[in-house]
């Protein structure tokens, strides 16, 4: 006999066609649920920025007003009650002493405080 029969290898794969037929519909059963929507949107209420500044001789600006010690930290203590708590942007001369940054935000802290960022501005190559 010179020829291959093929029956048995139709059999064996219309056999895997029946079986593959059977399996596939149980492997993507889902069970369907309608599920709630919510139509709200979360209400973000961004916090106020606080603009301090500090000049080299020694001079504080609350938003661009001058400010003593005793003002600056009822203010600070003003501001720590809020909800949601401002943001404190410090701005600092480059002449100014570190003693002078170290003491404002001390009195940040002491306050309450704690959302303080430093603003520099970015140096220019020449």
């Amino acid at each position: 006999m010179a020829e291959i029969n093929m029956i048995p290898l139709i059999d064996v794969m219309l056999v895997l066609l029946v079986i593959f037929i059977i399996t596939a519909p149980l492997l993507t059963h889902a069970v369907k649920i309608e599920l709630p929507k919510a139509s709200s949107r979360p209400n973000i209420t961004k916090p106020q920025n606080i603009q301090l500044g500090i000049r080299a001789g020694g001079d504080v600006y609350w938003n661009g007003e001058t400010v003593d010690k005793a003002t600056l930290s009822a203010r600070m203590e003003a501001a720590a009650t809020l909800d949601p708590q401002p943001d404190v942007h410090l701005r600092a001369d480059g002449a100014a002493e570190y003693r002078l940054v170290a003491e404002v935000l001390a009195a940040a802290a002491r306050a309450g405080l704690v959302k303080i960022g430093f603003v520099t501005e970015p140096a220019t190559v020449k």
